[in-house]
């Protein structure tokens, strides 16, 4: 068990590092052991993580909590068995008690995680980033956490300053509840983009691959410390699966 437990923290400051590095990290989002060992062999992939849409479509579920909880940790345990990567896990809203999910997801391999606030009240996404932060602790894993605002999701055609400062709010109080990382998916302006990673700090901004995204090269020189693929790479692979001549 020691072994096991010095790997992870092993991978757990790998992946720290890779936030904290000058290039920008890309996680392409995985969803069994054969994409986890196709984005793996890719020579420029560091890291790995989990998306949770994905992972519940290719159980035939709909995203949101849907899939049984121990079918998602189960995929997850896999995944994170498959590689010698560091592996970050996507756990939606944490599933009603954050700090056993996380909890289980270490133990299952994962050292990241996600957990979005699906824009619920403030101080309860502030509780959800403690309870994760005192899982890691727990586990004596230094487990990176990236907190995930919703607002720019729930307000796609919304004012640009309101959002943005909804979200520099929001992700100001989950870094400061311990939270290393704020996930703004959908956010695509270059201006807001610098805001964030002016108010945040260096390496605490993440983003989601979305149409309008800036390349990657510009999000690097923004100062953004990462960029998440999400489910699009699982979609990606179905619709050429569709037209796939058998």
């Amino acid at each position: 068990m020691a072994f096991f437990h010095d790997l992870g923290v092993e991978k757990a400051q790998a992946l720290r590092d890779l936030h904290h590095a000058p290039e920008l990290l890309e996680l392409g989002g995985v969803w069994d052991v054969a994409s986890a060992r196709a984005v793996a062999g890719r020579p420029d992939t560091t890291a790995l993580s989990t998306a949770s849409a994905a992972i519940a479509a290719s159980h035939g579920y709909d995203d949101g909590e849907q899939i049984p909880l121990d079918l998602h940790l189960a995929a997850i345990e896999r995944i994170a068995r498959s590689t010698e990567l560091p592996v970050t896990a996507d756990l939606e809203g944490g599933y009603g008690d954050v700090h056993a999910i996380v909890g289980s997801a270490i133990h299952a391999g994962a050292v990241g995680a996600n957990i979005e606030d699906a824009m619920c009240p403030r101080k309860e996404m502030v509780q959800r980033v403690r309870d994760a932060v005192a899982a890691g602790a727990a586990r004596r894993v230094p487990l990176v956490l990236n907190a995930r605002t919703d607002v720019y999701l729930r307000d796609p055609d919304g004012d640009e300053r309101s959002r943005r400062r909804s979200a520099l709010k929001r992700g100001t109080a989950f870094l400061e509840a311990g939270a290393d990382c704020v996930f703004v998916p959908g956010c695509t302006d270059e201006e807001s983009i610098r805001a964030f990673v002016t108010e945040f700090g260096p390496a605490r901004l993440s983003l989601l691959a979305v149409p309008g995204t800036p390349s990657p090269r510009r999000l690097e020189e923004l100062g953004v410390a990462r960029l998440s693929h999400g489910p699009f790479p699982q979609r990606a692979a179905m619709a050429r699966l569709r037209t796939y001549p058998c």
